[in-house]
Formats: C-alpha cells, sequence, structure tokens
C-alpha cells in the first residue's frame, strides 16, 4: 500500500553545519539524508527542517540547563549564526519550512505544531542528528500527539553506536514504524 503522501511531512532534524560537522566521516555521511529528502520532494511530500538555535544573548537558555548552557557558554548557536544554518548539501528549497526550536524535541518552543496542522499533517517521517536527541525527543512528543510515525534508521546519526542500535531495534519501534531509506522510498511507488 503506498503512503498517503498529502498527509505526510518528512522532518530533517539537526542537519546543521554546526552538528553535521561533528558526524562527517566522508562525502557519504548524509546520503541517506539526501536520498530520503530527494524522494519526498518527488513524491511531492512536504519536507520540513528543524535546527536548534538561539537569540543573540542566549535568552532562552537557562544556566539549570546542562546541555544548552554549554552552548551559551561557547556562543556560536545563535540563529543568525553559520553553525546553525541547514548544511548545504540538504539546502532547503524555498517552499521548505526550516523551523527553530529551543530545546531538543522539535516541537519545544517552535512553530512546528502550527505548521502540521496548517498543512494538515497527520505522519510524521523522522531523521536527524542524533538518534538519541531530537529524534527520540521528537517521537516521544509526537507520539503522545497521536501522530503516525516512521523512523528512517540510516537517516539517523549518534555518537554512540550502541545506543542508537538499542534505539532503533529495540525503543523506536514501540512507537514508530523504522525501516531505511531504501524501504521507505518503495512506499512511495
Amino acid at each position: 500500500m503506498a503512503l498517503d503522501v498529502k498527509h505526510t511531512a518528512l522532518l530533517v532534524m539537526d542537519v546543521q553545519n554546526g552538528i553535521v560537522s561533528r558526524y562527517l566521516q566522508g562525502e557519504t555521511t548524509l546520503r541517506p539524508f539526501q536520498d530520503a529528502v530527494e524522494a519526498a520532494r518527488q513524491a511531492g511530500m512536504q519536507v520540513i527542517f528543524v535546527r536548534v538555535g538561539f537569540s543573540d544573548g542566549f535568552p532562552e537558555v537557562s544556566p539549570r540547563n546542562k546541555m544548552f548552557s554549554h552552548l551559551a557558554q561557547a556562543g556560536n548557536m545563535t540563529v543568525s549564526s553559520d553553525t546553525t544554518q541547514i548544511h548545504p548539501a540538504l539546502a532547503p528549497r524555498p517552499h521548505e519550512p526550516i523551523v527553530t526550536k529551543y530545546r531538543v524535541s522539535a516541537f519545544a518552543g517552535s512553530n512546528l505544531e502550527v505548521i502540521l496542522r496548517a498543512k494538515d499533517i497527520k505522519h510524521l517521517v523522522l531523521c536527524g542528528i542524533a538518534t538519541s536527541g531530537v529524534v527520540l525527543s521528537t517521537l516521544r512528543e509526537a507520539a503522545d500527539k497521536d501522530y503516525e510515525l516512521t523512523v528512517l534508521k540510516d537517516a539517523c546519526l549518534d555518537a554512540d553506536p550502541e545506543v542508537h542500535r538499542v534505539l532503533v531495534e529495540k525503543v523506536f519501534p514501540r512507537q514508530a514504524e523504522v525501516t531505511t531509506v531504501a524501504e521507505w522510498t518503495k512506499s512511495l511507488a
């Protein structure tokens, strides 16, 4: 059965320069992401890019937030910084929204849910960096919001391969279909 692309969106999460640079291991690292984006575009599916970034002065960052307070101290993750721009290998097209979030989940402090409602999206296809960060947090919140979910396991990267394996093999299947980009692409035909 073919996927209902009219009510589905591909979320490409945290594939921004400052994060991708930590994971690049050659020219093929981003290939699964590129293949997923191209397949979604060819199918006429909504592609939405999600990035993490902060205002100048980092007013959104509490000193109690262990993860983000380090970013604020480094001072290089403002919305205008090169580190928060989507990596050029995945350049968004003009009609593809770029959502800025202020926490780990793609929903946290962003306008993502407003866009999804406006586009009548019911099914989210998730890919991103890192599996144990934005993908996990977004999947959990999206499941609680009753979205149908798919995770593209080869278009998710994590610093810890074992954590990635456990999430895609044992945790994510409880709330989402977990598949590869190639298998997912076949469902678009």
